[in-house]
């Protein structure tokens, strides 16, 4: 028997694809699902009829471009074992019209082929009357048609018998034979469309977007999906608008009191930090002191790791006092490396959801954009993507620290993208010379949420983690990493201790 939801929407059973169609496919309505070859139309047909028969709806799979035993192999590379509510029906041409000395001469091939082929269509529907039908493909009875205008008739007379049946019917389309033809765009109740991108490095990028719906809101745009064992998983394109949680505002400390001292006392729930610097000044040391001290308060918190190997940068935590793998061992952090070459956009703001809604995580690290610019197609899609990312964040009352690798050591920094608008909170780490030594210093230059320092001081990196300095006041031009002295440099700190 289906169950209640089931009776207005057919579930497609693509984890993701429903929220972006608001529930599914409409009894009763014929939808397109087109696509070059590859780009998993045949996947999701197949988690469309087993949806089907999950909630006792009877599938029929009606195929003209595969042969039955191609499909079910394709279903069971995914696990998948076909239950009998599911018929495969594998439409192939009569054998008279395989034989070419039976071919007829007066008639047109295709007026016999087209009318043949639909004729067995509608028999193999009678014989089972089910509730889910795909047809696969489209590019079959286009050939057949031969004319525009015979294969739209051709679609709208399946369109006007399978709709007197109250049935939903998927039409597959690999875009092989006329990719401009849009006949069936305007005959079908709604269209998705599945592409497949191939980038200059690293693996496919595969995305669906539904370009038409006729009578009911949907998620426009496109959503990045992958293909996985197990079959085609969607993530939707985060809105930001959509997440709202209540959360009190308070400042939480960093682990470090003179880092509080210099950002007014701590950082705010709810709010973003970029911390800013040339490789090696300390930003991920920075970024790990703060999840050591939500660690230590019992709080949950998410390190998404793009440029750094995890097991190199649990190495070097553990040399300044920080144990990441026993904040693991005890639940309290989730670390994941991210490869870039391989995920989407979208499955990385999927896999922070998880963290903040499922975890309740209330840091998360982005270490760093650098990485993460380059599983974006395009500087400005980052700047977007960022910005619903934050806007989500902040609102789900998570204080989110990101890292940004600048270009240069001293002197003139160039920074890959300029995100520094989008964060709450500027933090700026600099080499400068002094007494002979390289030094790092360090300063806030942007605070929405309340005063700062506006000094800057000195820091090193030792045994027990980070530790700052008086503001340089005997210094000018540290920013630019060749100061001038003005005074007595005495109270510098000891690098050695």
């Amino acid at each position: 028997m289906a169950s209640e939801d089931a009776i207005l929407d057919g579930k497609t059973g693509v984890a993701g694809l429903d929220d972006i169609l608001s529930g599914g496919l409409a009894r009763g309505r014929l939808f397109l699902l087109e696509g070059s070859p590859g780009a998993g139309k045949t996947t999701v047909a197949t988690q469309f009829l087993l949806a089907g028969a999950a909630v006792g709806e009877s599938g029929l799979y009606i195929t003209l471009s595969e042969t039955e035993a191609e499909f079910r192999e394709g279903a069971e590379s995914h696990g998948w074992t076909l239950p009998a509510e599911i018929e495969v029906f594998e439409l192939v041409p009569p054998e008279s019209l395989l034989d070419e000395h039976q071919q007829q001469s007066l008639l047109y091939s295709s007026d016999l082929e087209l009318g043949e082929t639909t004729r067995r269509i509608f028999e193999a529907y009678e014989r089972l009357k089910p509730k889910r039908v795909v047809l696969d493909s489209l590019s079959e009875i286009r050939l057949l048609a031969q004319s525009s205008l015979r294969y739209r008739r051709q679609i709208l007379a399946l369109k006007h018998y399978f709709s007197k049946q109250n049935s939903t019917v998927l039409l597959l389309d690999d875009l092989t034979s006329d990719a401009l033809d849009k006949a069936v765009h305007s005959v079908a109740h709604g269209v998705i469309r599945l592409e497949q991108l191939t980038p200059s490095y690293g693996g496919e990028r595969r995305r669906l977007r539904v370009m038409k719906y006729r009578g009911r809101h949907f998620r426009g745009g496109y959503h990045d999906f992958v293909i996985e064992t197990g079959g085609v998983r969607v993530f939707p394109r985060l809105v930001s608008a959509e997440h709202h949680a209540s959360f009190t505002r308070e400042l939480v400390s960093s682990g470090d009191s003179a880092l509080d001292e210099l950002v007014g006392g701590g950082f705010e729930r709810g709010t973003s930090a970029l911390i800013l610097g040339p490789a090696g000044t300390g930003k991920s040391l920075f970024t790990l002191t703060c999840v050591a001290a939500a660690v230590a308060r019992g709080e949950h918190a998410a390190l998404f790791i793009f440029d750094e190997e995890l097991g190199l940068l649990t190495e070097r935590a553990f040399g300044l006092g920080i144990d990441l793998p026993r904040m693991a061992d005890s639940g309290l952090l989730t670390i994941l490396q991210i490869d870039a070459a391989e995920l989407t956009p979208g499955e990385f703001s999927e896999k922070v959801r998880n963290c903040v809604e499922e975890r309740e995580a209330k840091i998360v690290v982005i270490d760093s954009l650098n990485g993460f610019q380059a599983a974006m197609p395009e500087e400005q899609s980052l700047i977007l993507h960022m910005h619903e990312l934050l806007q989500y964040l902040n609102r789900q009352g998570v204080t989110t620290y990101l890292t940004v690798a600048q270009h240069g050591l001293v002197g003139d920094m160039k920074t890959p993208v300029d995100v520094t608008y989008l964060a709450d909170t500027v933090i700026l780490l600099r080499y400068f010379e002094a007494a002979g030594r390289v030094r790092r210093a360090i300063s806030v230059v942007k605070k929405r949420s309340g005063a700062h320092e506006d000094t800057i001081r000195e820091f090193i990196i030792g045994d027990g983690g980070i530790r700052l300095g008086k503001p340089l006041t005997q210094f000018q031009g540290v920013l630019r990493g060749v100061p001038t002295l003005t005074a007595d440099p005495s109270h510098l700190l000891a690098v050695d201790a």
